[in-house]
């Protein structure tokens, strides 16, 4: 007990210090904390070694963030922009699907593998894009609006694959695999909207018989679990359920309550030792050629299928030159959909541990340089030439 409560202390120390720092320089704060990760573990200092304890605090982490991501989903947004954004995000997906798959199979990776670390690189980050658009005053522009709303389509997709591939890991590559998986998946989902169109009712009773008490966020939080508990009865992946337990939620009038009650509880303590683990496992030794190869390729699959998958969704959906470029380029960036799937095929067997320091540092390019290219497409100079 007492080495876990003083990982707990390094790993909180040092993901606020890099992430105060990653902020100055304008990105986000889960930047740092992966770099702190990479910074306590094997890969530099080598001076945490995760046990149990911590790998359960990180599981739960993903969980509650996770929960946060489907309770921030705009539905008014997305219901408004949905034959669009759903057009840009699938395009995208299939795409970086594509890029992925041709990037492993050249430095030789198995079929299946190959074809999951295209299934890391096809989700967009959300908060990425939208903290940018924010900070340059144009996030309720056209491109802006329909970037977002492909994001969450995105996200929501890229859950979905998650739990198609995962199924297909574990009953093998076939015929009757992959129906068994889709059987599950719409059977969940069947089941999660009557479980989430009951939860939505009996916490707006809630809401109005009691006002917003501690009792509804922790209510809530017990409802994630829950579900992310039957998800794993289903076959499926735990966050797959934490994910529809938000979404349930997120169009209730309480939400703001519930997203700030939320938000505590995972950037405390969750959501740092999660990202913090993730950095820990990644390791520099037996780098070589054939590694900077992938690294190379991979961020080429990754911003390329998004640029130009993405950016041809938006233009057959009449969208301008101008703005498909922008909405290629705010689609680039990865962030916490990715690093999830990439730890969970970690766990399942589904990717040689090998590749993933090249994924990990492949994701935190994509975060590093989306924002400037964002800079770039949105100024004025840009939209004159395009």
């Amino acid at each position: 007990m007492t080495n876990t409560v003083l990982i707990l202390a390094l790993i909180l120390f040092s993901t606020k210090i890099c992430g105060i720092l990653t902020r100055r320089i304008h990105l986000p704060q889960v930047v740092g904390a992966l770099i702190a990760g990479i910074l306590l573990g094997p890969a530099v200092f080598n001076m945490v070694e995760p046990n149990e304890s911590i790998s359960t605090i990180a599981d739960l982490g993903v969980i509650v963030l996770l929960f946060s991501a489907g309770i921030e989903t705009d539905f008014k947004q997305l219901r408004s922009t949905f034959k669009s954004s759903f057009i840009i995000a699938l395009s995208g997906i299939c795409v970086a699907i594509a890029g992925g798959f041709i990037a492993a199979m050249i430095i030789g990776r198995p079929s299946f593998e190959s074809f999951f670390i295209g299934t890391v690189i096809a989700s967009t980050s959300v908060s990425i894009g939208v903290e940018a658009l924010h900070e340059m005053g144009k996030i309720k522009t056209k491109s802006a609006v329909g970037m977002v709303g492909a994001a969450a389509i995105d996200d929501i997709l890229g859950i979905v694959l998650l739990a198609v591939v995962l199924g297909m890991g574990e009953g093998g590559l076939s015929f009757a695999s992959v129906g068994l998986t889709l059987i599950k998946i719409i059977s969940f989902f069947v089941f999660a909207i009557v479980c989430g169109f009951i939860a939505n009712k009996g916490f707006s009773f809630l809401n109005n018989k009691f006002g917003q008490t501690r009792r509804l966020s922790i209510f809530a939080l017990a409802f994630c679990f829950l579900m992310a508990y039957l998800a794993e009865r289903f076959g499926l992946s735990e966050i797959t359920g934490a994910y529809i337990a938000g979404l349930a939620l997120s169009s209730t009038r309480f939400v703001d309550y519930l997203e700030e009650k939320t938000n505590v509880i995972s950037y405390m303590l969750l959501s740092p030792v999660f990202f913090a683990s993730i950095g820990l496992q990644v390791v520099f030794e037996g780098f070589n050629s054939r590694s900077v190869l992938f690294i190379t390729l991979l961020i080429a699959a990754a911003f390329l299928s998004k640029l130009l998958g993405c950016g041809l969704g938006a233009k057959i959906c009449k969208y301008s030159t101008a703005e498909s470029v922008q909405i290629g380029v705010g689609m680039i960036p990865r962030g916490e959909v990715s690093i999830i799937i990439a730890s969970k095929g970690i766990a399942a067997g589904l990717m040689d541990l090998s590749l993933f320091s090249s994924v990990i540092i492949a994701v935190l390019i994509t975060i590093l340089v989306a924002p400037i290219l964002l800079k770039v497409v949105y100024s004025k100079k840009s939209n004159e030439i395009l």
